[in-house]
């Protein structure tokens, strides 16, 4: 059933090809009131394979998200080769409903190359061995409350989150603005590295702009508040797999003008930084009228 979910949600990201720089994405429901950004990002940078002559990996990109999309249709991608160098390629990639666009993402990537090395330390923090997952904690909370399980997690995720500290969305209280996830796929993804990181760029958008409520006792379930992103920047430093467990490691720096701002790192089983991310959303109160 788990690799069933992870192969389905592996189609959702591979695309079909209308025309040369034209890719036809379908949507999925999770239950939110648009589709997941997430979802979006993933498929975005799926579509950039299509286009590139020789394996270049990607190693950042860059979006902002104009609209809201719709989970009951499928989206349009637009993949724009601005440039092609001796070593560095890029691509603009404007995904497309209704005769609109609703998120424009650009895409770097770079010829492999050895030279310096560094990078942060990873946090020292209980692996994901007997830890629940965000699905089965949420569960637990509602049976306890009384209340019924909300929508999106009464069906199982092809990608399994294990968050390390104890915070209840439910009933948000103040805490400080940091988390740390475990994060990987229920399956095995195909020996294609291009695949695990449009994976990753897919589950990047989980479990990240609700840290920026965690200081205002806020969450996805507070009434009558929207949280929603409105960029989303990441970079890949090195290879992985994310059928293997990797850290995710979140803080929130900042939040200001009815906007969250949060960072974050994943690191793999070993300890190396692979990715990094940095995005910011809107916060602010729903005014009844």
């Amino acid at each position: 059933m788990s690799q069933q979910l992870l192969d389905d949600l592996l189609s959702l990201l591979s695309l079909e090809e209308i025309e040369i720089g034209l890719y036809r994405g379908n949507s999925q429901n999770l239950g939110l009131p648009q589709v997941f950004g997430g979802q979006v990002i993933g498929q975005a940078l799926s579509a950039t394979r299509f286009t590139l002559s020789d394996p270049r990996p990607v190693h950042s990109l860059h979006s902002y998200f104009l609209r809201p999309g719709d989970a009951s249709k499928p989206i349009i991608y637009d993949v724009e080769s601005l440039r092609d160098g001796r070593s560095i390629s890029t691509r603009r990639i404007k995904a497309i409903q209704k005769g609109k666009p609703i998120f424009f993402m650009t895409a770097s990537f770079h010829v492999e190359a050895k030279g310096l090395e560094h990078q942060a330390e990873m946090p020292d923090v209980i692996g994901p061995e007997g830890l629940l997952s965000t699905r089965d904690r949420i569960k637990q909370l509602a049976l306890e409350a009384s209340m019924p399980i909300p929508e999106r997690f009464e069906q199982q995720s092809p990608i399994e989150i294990r968050p390390v500290e104890t915070f209840n969305p439910l009933k948000a209280e103040a805490s400080s603005p940091k988390r740390h996830v475990w994060m990987k796929t229920r399956g095995k993804l195909p020996d294609d590295s291009r695949v695990h990181k449009y994976m990753l760029a897919y589950a990047s958008d989980m479990a990240f702009l609700p840290v920026s409520g965690q200081p205002h006792g806020i969450s996805f379930f507070t009434k009558n508040y929207q949280m929603a992103t409105i960029d989303h920047s990441m970079w890949f430093h090195r290879d992985f797999r994310f059928d293997d467990w990797l850290l995710y490691q979140i803080e929130s720096p900042s939040a200001t003008n009815q906007r969250g701002f949060v960072l974050g790192k994943f690191f793999d089983r070993k300890g190396r930084l692979v990715a990094s991310t940095a995005q910011e959303g809107v916060m602010r109160e729903i005014k009844k009228r």
